[in-house]
């Protein structure tokens, strides 16, 4: 087998099989901006939870005392 054939395998496995739900979005476009972006607005929604979830556990880590704030990454950064 040469490699000429192996790319174009891997080629042809990505237009035919792992591309086909990009290109039904695509085609969704012209109905409607909305629902081709639908994924799009899902991972941003995913993104925003998880940011605000991971600031409401600092906060909480913080108010607690909990945080280990002694360590600096550098020694020209603290006074230690």
């Amino acid at each position: 087998m040469s490699w000429k054939g192996f790319f174009e395998g891997i080629q042809s496995a990505a237009e035919t099989v792992l591309f086909n739900p990009l290109d039904a979005v695509r085609s969704f476009e012209s109905t409607t901006w909305w629902g081709a972006n639908f994924m799009s607005w899902t991972f941003l929604f995913i993104g925003l939870v998880a940011f605000f979830y991971w600031m409401k556990q600092l906060s909480v880590f913080n108010t607690t005392g909990e945080e280990d704030r002694s360590q600096t990454s550098h020694s020209f950064l603290g006074d230690n």
